[in-house]
């Protein structure tokens, strides 16, 4: 160990936000997290200061001692680096909720189970808005954090050691591995508003496996119901008002219902031998999601309603216009009741501004249409508009074994086989084909996205001395991205698209078959690394990574590390690392269109492959694989009775992989895409691709301080834990523009940290958390929204050896950010969609737990 004099409250520097606890409460937290890490090193454990790159330790009870049940929230509360939001009108990020680690995209980041790479969700973030879209990552909410020993987070660039996607660092979850003993918890929260209710039951428990073996198993299962935070749209309440029947608010802003979430968790291993283990994992989760969309108008929503008409002030083609010019050339533009004709009949007396609800010439209109059987408008059958709602079911599995041992010669060997699989299986309900008319189903099916990874890895390790290691392996992987069909009614023209009417489900069009299938692409490396402990106070580290991918050719990556220890209260540590990332099968090959708001204005925006005539007419050129080049450079001690980390990082990426900005199609383009088999194409206003089309720099401080003080008959546990990350675009191309540019560099907050008071005193335990969120930009409304302090407040106490009770609140003064803008106005929404803290406000829980 480098540092021996750095005191074993250490521990808490790296178990942030504030729940490690002492032996004598054994009841809040059954083991004490160990002061080693594996995660970054292939070599004998060492403690979070002897590490040349810094890894937080997020204990078990850190992760349990919170209201929440998902673990992307439970991390975001313990790691001010981690961030993840609310996610409604999200499209399938809502099902799998985008995060982001150093302010990186999700891809950029690598999680493992016990030390083994898993598998990325099925969800390419399409619509979550900042650096998050176009990213395909993995799914962060599938383990139950009861089934967690702890957590450790490498803060560095790791794609020398783990290889693609470890960008911004490395997510470790480590699994209990106890052979008896268990425990079980109830769990019901609610927020401050009343809605929101949760209902949870946890248990965990460990047994024998053989004579020398263990299974640790755990259930989880649960829901919880939707938060609304909205007001009526002015638009709704003034159909209201001329008598459409509007539901009140017409659009719901929150969180979305959770149903059937359940998660199972399985953890095993056995001696077989003297040298050989058998070792390996299970994991089992589904749940059901459902969100709100937008409201569609039945006065204006054009391709089911309504449709523009120029009324004769059309652009010139070829006239280049200012902006002040195209804004007047459509002053004069009005919405028309979009009449559909069958049996050859001329409906155009139906056919009138529908503008104003309250007009007389258009009630007047939809009375006539519902007694003429040959002309139609969907008044007729949804005279109130309608509200889709999308969801679907997350199903998450995999499972992996292995075989490990040592040699005679002192040969490590370590042999494993992994698959896992995440699918998201989409609904759209209370929507429309607008192409069918008055056939058109109301909910439907259309289709699934699918994310199959099979690893195959040969890790050696050998000691070569007291003070050299040297590790070497390889890998094989492949990973598959399917693109399931819906149901048919969910992609056609039903007959009436000639007309005008939209074809496809509204919101969200099913998958045709000319665009689903499996895509898929396998990639070989072969690695060596080395810790050398130069002397007691020196150590010194590097890895080389070689990768072959399918369509992307070879890659070769190096760290390089070094710790040394300049006192017996203070070190210093180093890194200097390359590492890329290869492009997905599924950002090649998947099309998907989401109906978004642009400028205020509700639009259908298309995403198509690279390969299509369409984006490749617009410039798009095949993918290519980021890379980057990462530094962090840290201190770590002791000042008196403080233990301090301080960690600067520096991470340049070049070739950013995102979605394009937004193309606008002519008819031709529409004829092209449908002739391609993109369902909806003619619903389309605009599209976009992927891109290798910007650089960018993102660098910042990791600050974490922690200490203990003896007083009130008990001892406080007291830690502050700080990030600040700022990321620059250093270049872009053409398909990026500045608006995108803005949202990359600042919808996320720079600054964030928690500060925690956890004082435990006989049978009672007391946390106090003030959370920061700093300032953010939210594109939608073109405003940039304040930071925010967020407080949590919680109570345990010890019934007896076996039974404790904890009531606690999350945001307990109800913070959601400012009100800066007229929601009635616009969407509905009187609070940031994109705030970093959620907006739902306080969350008051409570919770019984029983330990055997």
């Amino acid at each position: 160990m480098i540092m021996k004099n750095f005191k074993t409250t250490a521990i808490a520097a790296a178990v942030i936000a504030g729940s490690t606890m002492l032996p004598s409460t054994v009841l809040f937290a059954q083991e004490m997290v160990e002061e080693i890490v594996t995660t970054g090193t292939r070599a004998k454990a060492r403690s979070t200061t002897d590490t040349v790159a810094p890894v937080d330790v997020i204990s078990s009870a850190a992760l349990l001692n919170q209201g929440d049940m998902d673990v992307a929230n439970l991390l975001r509360n313990a790691v001010p680096s981690f961030s993840v939001n609310d996610q409604p009108i999200s499209d399938a990020a809502t099902l799998v909720r985008p995060f982001q680690l150093r302010g990186m995209a999700p891809d950029h980041t690598l999680i493992l189970v016990n030390g083994k790479r898993r598998h990325r969700g099925s969800v390419i973030v399409w619509s979550a808005g900042g650096i998050s879209d176009g990213s395909h990552g993995p799914d962060a909410s599938t383990m139950p954090g009861m089934a967690l020993k702890s957590v450790e987070v490498l803060r560095d660039g790791a794609s020398a050691l783990y290889g693609s996607d470890a960008l911004s660092g490395v997510i470790n979850f480590k699994l209990k591995d106890a052979s008896e003993g268990g425990s079980a918890q109830i769990r019901f929260g609610e927020y401050g508003e009343g809605d929101g209710q949760m209902a949870y039951f946890a248990g965990n428990i460990g047994m024998e496996l053989g004579a020398n073996g263990f299974a640790n198993a755990t259930l989880e299962y649960g829901s919880s119901d939707e938060t609304v935070r909205s007001v009526q749209r002015n638009d709704a309440a003034g159909l209201i008002a001329a008598g459409f029947p509007v539901a009140d608010p017409a659009q719901k802003w929150g969180r979305p219902f959770v149903d059937n979430d359940l998660k199972l968790v399985v953890n095993f291993g056995n001696q077989l031998t003297e040298n050989v283990e058998l070792y390996g994992y299970a994991n089992y989760a589904s749940k059901d999601v459902d969100g709100g969309f937008y409201f569609r108008n039945p006065t204006n929503r054009g391709g089911v309603y309504a449709r523009t008409n120029d009324n004769g002030t059309a652009p010139t083609e070829g006239v280049d216009y200012t902006d002040a010019q195209l804004k007047d050339l459509k002053a004069d533009d009005f919405n028309e009741l979009l009449v559909g004709a069958s049996n050859g009949a001329d409906c155009s007396q139906y056919v009138v501004n529908s503008d104003d609800p309250t007009s007389a010439t258009l009630s007047t209109a939809i009375a006539g249409l519902k007694a003429d059987d040959n002309c139609f408008n969907f008044n007729e059958t949804i005279p109130g508009g309608f509200t889709p709602r999308f969801g679907g079911t997350v199903t998450d599995m995999a499972f992996m074994m292995g075989l490990r041992g040592e040699l005679a010669n002192g040969l490590g060997w370590d042999v494993s086989a992994y698959r896992g699989e995440n699918e998201g299986d989409f609904f759209i309900n209370n929507t429309v084909n607008a192409s069918l008319g008055a056939n058109t189903p109301r909910d439907f099916d259309p289709g699934l996205y699918r994310q199959t990874d099979t690893n195959f890895n040969a890790d050696f390790n050998y000691v070569v001395n007291e003070t050299i290691n040297v590790a070497f392996g390889a890998e094989y992987r492949t990973e598959e991205f399917t693109i399931g069909a819906g149901q048919e009614e969910s992609y056609i023209d039903g007959g009436l698209g000639t007309q005008g009417f939209s074809t496809s489900t509204n919101g969200f069009p099913g998958f045709s078959p000319d665009i689903s299938g499996s895509f898929d692409r396998s990639n070989y490396a072969v690695y060596v690394d080395s810790e050398w402990d130069v002397s007691e106070d020196l150590l010194v580290a590097a890895a080389l990574r070689f990768e072959d991918f399918d369509g992307f050719g070879t890659t070769t990556n190096y760290k390089l590390g070094a710790n040394y220890s300049l006192t017996d209260t203070l070190g210093v540590r180093a890194t200097l690392s390359t590492g890329f990332k290869a492009p997905t099968p599924g950002q090649i090959n998947a099309s998907n269109i989401s109906t978004l708001i642009d400028a205020g204005v509700l639009v259908n925006k298309g995403t198509i492959p690279v390969s299509n005539p369409v984006a490749a007419f617009a410039g798009a050129v095949p993918l290519q694989p980021e890379e980057s080049e990462n530094f962090t450079l840290g201190f770590y001690g002791s000042v008196g009775e403080i233990d301090f980390t301080v960690d600067y990082f520096s991470i340049d990426v070049d070739d950013r992989l995102t979605v394009s900005k937004d193309f606008e199609l002519t008819a031709a383009d529409i004829a092209t895409l449908t002739a391609t088999g993109v369902s909806g194409a003619d619903d389309i206003s605009k599209f976009r691709f992927f891109t290798n089309d910007f650089d960018t720099k993102t660098s910042g401080f990791d600050v974490v301080l922690s200490t203990s003080t003896d007083w009130m008959n008990g001892t406080t546990m007291w830690n502050l834990a700080y990030n600040n990350t700022t990321t620059e675009v250093t270049s872009r191309g053409e398909y990026i523009d500045a608006t995108r540019e803005k949202e990359i560099e600042e919808m996320s907050p720079d600054t964030r940290y928690n500060v925690s008071a956890n004082h435990m005193m006989d049978n009672w335990r007391f946390l106090a958390r003030a959370s920061y969120f700093g300032d953010w930009y939210d594109s939608n409304q073109e405003l940039v929204y304040s930071g925010e302090y967020v407080v949590d407040l919680e109570l345990a106490y010890t019934i007896n050896d076996n039974s404790s009770v904890m009531v606690g609140g999350n945001n307990v003064f109800d913070e959601a950010g400012d009100k800066l803008h007229d929601g009635a106005a616009g969407a509905g929404n009187v609070y940031s969609e994109f705030a970093p803290m959620g907006f739902s406000g306080a969350f008051w829980y409570a919770k019984y737990s029983y330990n055997f």
